[in-house]
């Protein structure tokens, strides 16, 4: 791989990984309604991780040859993103922490729960699924030792590196400012909900008002 674009790919990622949006958000609503936040920022990297498999296994070809379908995944990821935004919302008074995620069976399935709404929100997240379709090919280079697919996931793990660290550190970061006022991490909740319907509203419009100019014309 040639460490020039490597560099360069690397830059570019930790300026993402630390420009606020979606993640963040799910990452500092779900530390401070939970008593954890690694599995949150565990499956925001696991969604990742499944961006990096596609992207190593051809979807970028696909994508680029059914331009529709993006449009159409994007759509997709807005309506999640508009019902975690309600679902966090309706749950802000009680963010705290002092709650217990429980024990044994019913702890182990909140934390599921957690880590595949995470995996859900990096997964289906249209800025995410455009990163790696638009912005991590430019990054690979055809006359390099190593394939195609392997520099593509080499780029995609680094990338899911990347994020484990900032969203941990934002994440600590928020638990630690926040730990002794209650109200003020149920604001932070709020806003983090807010923040995620305001994303999915804005994508949803994005795609459904050229749909509607679209099917207007004819």
């Amino acid at each position: 791989m040639d460490p020039q674009l490597f560099a360069a790919f690397t830059a570019v990622a930790v300026a993402l990984a630390c420009t606020p949006g979606v993640d963040w958000a799910y990452s500092i609503a779900a530390g401070l309604r939970e008593r954890s936040f690694v599995p949150a920022v565990a499956g925001l990297c696991g969604g990742y991780v499944v961006h990096t498999l596609l992207l190593a296994a051809g979807l970028a070809a696909v994508i680029t040859a059914l331009p529709g379908l993006l449009g159409w995944l994007t759509i997709a990821g807005a309506g999640y993103l508009l019902w975690l935004g309600l679902t966090t919302v309706r749950s802000w008074r009680g963010a705290s922490f002092g709650t217990d995620t429980g024990s044994g069976t019913a702890g182990q399935a909140s934390q599921l729960r957690i880590f595949l709404q995470g995996m859900g929100t990096s997964g289906i997240n249209p800025k995410g699924l455009l990163f790696f379709v638009a912005l991590v090919p430019q990054f690979v280079s055809p006359n390099a030792a190593l394939s195609v697919p392997v520099q593509s996931g080499l780029l995609g793990l680094t990338f899911v590196l990347l994020v484990a660290v900032v969203y941990t550190v934002v994440a600590l970061l928020a638990r630690r400012l926040l730990q002794t006022r209650p109200g003020a991490a149920r604001r932070v909740t709020l806003a983090s909900g807010i923040i995620m319907m305001a994303l999915g509203l804005a994508l949803l419009a994005e795609q459904v008002v050229p749909l509607a100019a679209e099917i207007a014309r004819h």
